[in-house]
């Protein structure tokens, strides 16, 4: 499998591990630092994988990635996130079927939080994917790399590249693979269940109302 992983990072270093361990050893992993001080690079390094320095920021992050990477297919995949182990046979599945080099994929997105609160938010996760055809980045991107560079790429963006890329993609070119993309419900814990996932929702209605993501980054915090 021709597979490039590419993983932006930022002082990630207590979630890097288990992230890199999912993937194997047979995918080139490109983790792509945004300045970390915390050991994350010296992980990556311990792990095989390449890095590449970059400034801080999701998109520029992504674009200097995929830049560095030399492999036929994408996977662009988030520092928390664990994928299960079904996802290689599937992924291997999704790239053989030349139909699919015009196509993205996404995991379905699942948390490692055993609570009703964490079940529910997967359920309106799985919805919005459904019926708007709008998955985050932390459900992982896979791509042919032509077909990334045919529709730009991610922009320079500090927040939101995820879903820009993904409405240029289009809901008919959009697959979601059975395996699940495991994200770390640490930050909904922290935040407060309902109050991340209404911050969520305002950033995206702003995006969608024109809002430069500059502006939205600063309103996230």
């Amino acid at each position: 499998m021709n597979l490039a992983v590419i993983i932006p990072t930022l002082n990630a270093c207590e979630t890097l591990p288990a992230t890199l361990a999912s993937l194997g050893n047979d995918s080139a992993i490109i983790v792509a630092d945004g300045g970390s001080t915390d050991g994350t690079v010296e992980t990556a390094q311990a792990a095989c994988a390449g890095v590449v320095g970059s400034a801080a920021g999701r998109g520029t992050q992504l674009i200097a990635g995929a830049t560095a990477a030399r492999a036929n297919w994408f996977l662009f995949l988030h520092a928390d996130t664990v994928l299960d182990p079904g996802w290689k046979a599937e992924v291997e599945h999704f790239t053989a079927d030349p139909r699919n080099a015009g196509r993205a994929a996404v995991f379905r997105f699942a948390l490692d939080d055993a609570s009703v609160a964490a079940r529910r938010l997967e359920r309106r996760v799985a919805w919005r994917v459904r019926h708007l055809g709008l998955p985050y980045g932390d459900q992982g991107l896979l791509m042919h790399r032509e077909f990334y560079r045919a529709l730009g790429g991610f922009r320079d963006w500090p927040l939101m590249e995820d879903v820009d890329l993904v409405r240029r993609i289009g809901r008919k070119r959009l697959i979601v693979l059975e395996s699940a993309a495991r994200t770390s419900a640490e930050r909904w814990r922290q935040h407060g269940w309902r109050r991340r996932s209404v911050r969520n929702l305002f950033c995206l209605s702003v995006y969608f109302l024109g809002v430069p993501p500059s502006l939205i980054a600063r309103l996230y915090g």
